[in-house]
């Protein structure tokens, strides 16, 4: 049942802070949030998008080097500073033609309980919240920011046989 649903994939939608980050966020003395993300996940999202998956990024986060870290990779469904995710993500199924059982979305707490809820592949890192843990359908053995994307978008590629690329660019993923 979860390698056909990983089969039906053509859409990865995924949180930031405590998915393709750890969750620290440093503030500087002028109020900017810092943020680490990790290589290999960047080296996976990009890889996706190259191989045409939709790709969207919906967090409660904010700020300029987190919207210029996902353009870098090729991603350009960004919607910062979300309240609302399931009107998000309705809208952005609308506009795109796609169906949330095509949808792997990835969470890792209570703001993205709801939206989860109505995805094809609801799946969280290894720290998540317990209620998100409650709910996925897959939980990475790896915690946000250390490559639980990666792991799931390169099962999803592999399993759809996209994961390998002709022409890999060592540039693409430190964007």
């Amino acid at each position: 049942m979860f390698f056909q649903k990983l089969k039906e994939i053509t859409t990865f939608i995924f949180d930031v802070d405590g998915v393709l980050t750890d969750g620290s966020v440093q503030v500087t003395e002028s109020g900017e949030s810092l943020r680490t993300f990790n290589i290999k996940d960047g080296y996976a999202m990009q890889l996706a998008v190259k191989k045409g998956y939709h790709f969207c990024i919906i967090s409660g986060g904010d700020g300029i080097a987190l919207r210029k870290r996902f353009l870098n990779l090729g991603i350009s469904d960004i919607f910062l500073a979300a309240g609302d995710k399931v009107s998000i993500f309705n809208q952005y199924l609308k506009e795109k033609g796609i169906t949330a059982s095509e949808v792997l979305y990835m969470g890792d707490d209570i703001p993205d309980l709801k939206v989860m809820k109505l995805v094809g592949l609801p799946t969280c890192p290894a720290d998540a919240a317990e209620e998100i843990k409650a709910i996925s359908t897959f939980i990475s053995p790896y915690n946000g920011g250390k490559m639980a994307a990666r792991d799931i978008i390169e099962k999803v590629m592999k399993v759809q046989g996209r994961w390998h690329d002709e022409n890999p660019n060592a540039a693409d993923s430190g964007k």
